[in-house]
């Protein structure tokens, strides 16, 4: 399995259960997640994290427009599998290192994504972190696994 990818895009939203927008630089805090972000909080699932590849297969079932951000993802990754990382997982991104703390999740009722794209990759693909150490993340960041 790859153990290195790449970050596509960082994506941050005021409000839970919207697409997120893009930015050129994240700010991720300890025990925390990414300043401003309307998940961010001492809880478990401070920063999420989706693949391109899992965005490409609802692309693949002809829904189009789909960029960074739509899944409400905060940060958007090519090249390595994250839903086969397992739990407990630390890796660095940018400055940051992160913990893996949950794979995918149960959708939630209203949510404006699967109502917009009408499917959402999130709960089967998706994977959240808490922030181990903190620091700045960037598109075209490396990813790397350092430790299972």
């Amino acid at each position: 399995m790859n153990k290195k990818g790449t970050v596509l895009a960082i994506n941050i939203s005021e409000k839970k259960g919207v697409i997120k927008t893009p930015i050129e630089v994240g700010t991720f805090k300890e025990d925390h997640g990414l300043v401003g972000d309307a998940h961010a909080g001492n809880w478990h699932r401070q920063v999420s994290l989706l693949g391109d590849e899992s965005i490409e297969k609802i692309r693949q079932m002809g829904i189009e427009g789909l960029g960074t951000g739509k899944f409400a993802e905060n940060i958007t990754t090519k090249d390595i599998v994250l839903y086969k990382l397992p739990v407990g997982t630390k890796f660095k991104v940018g400055d940051t290192i992160q913990e893996v703390t949950q794979i995918g999740k149960k959708c939630h009722a209203g949510c404006a994504i699967k109502n917009q794209v009408g499917d959402c990759v999130m709960p089967r693909e998706g994977i959240f972190t808490k922030i181990i150490k903190g620091g700045e993340v960037r598109p075209g960041d490396t990813i790397e696994v350092i430790e299972e």
